[in-house]
């Protein structure tokens, strides 16, 4: 297996500092609803790219707290500009693909509960985190 390392960035609005969330509107398709979904990350895996999403919350605050649902999906490419989510429906392959995106998000929000540069600017261990 090889994990190739898609550097997915949000956007930031540049004038006022702000997140700004990358979000696509998935269709339920037993029931014709559509609900709006933030992109946390996307990797590619052996030639395959994949996503992880989270359902969109009004109050940014509450998106990633423990009940947070993640959803994985797999990318298919209609065209240069039209591309298709799809479920993983090989049980090893979600599973396989779901601890590659719950490692890559640990490593990614694990530093937002670091206050070192509040008491030592980061040169420590004194929080357990890997500084380098």
């Amino acid at each position: 297996m090889s994990e190739e390392r898609n550097e997915y960035t949000p956007e930031i609005n540049e004038e006022h500092g702000e997140f700004s969330p990358e979000l696509v509107e998935l269709e339920d398709l037993e029931t014709g609803e559509k609900h709006p979904f933030e992109i946390l990350d996307a990797l590619e895996v052996d030639g395959q790219e994949y996503i992880a999403l989270v359902p969109a919350a009004e109050d940014p605050t509450g998106v990633l707290d423990d009940n947070c649902e993640l959803v994985i999906l797999k990318s298919n490419y209609i065209s240069d500009d039209e591309v298709e989510y799809n479920t993983i429906e090989d049980d090893e392959e979600y599973e396989r693909i779901g601890e590659l995106f719950l490692q890559r998000l640990e490593e990614i929000f694990e530093g937002d509960d670091c206050d070192c540069d509040d008491c030592c600017d980061g040169g420590c261990d004194c929080c357990g985190h890997d500084h380098e």
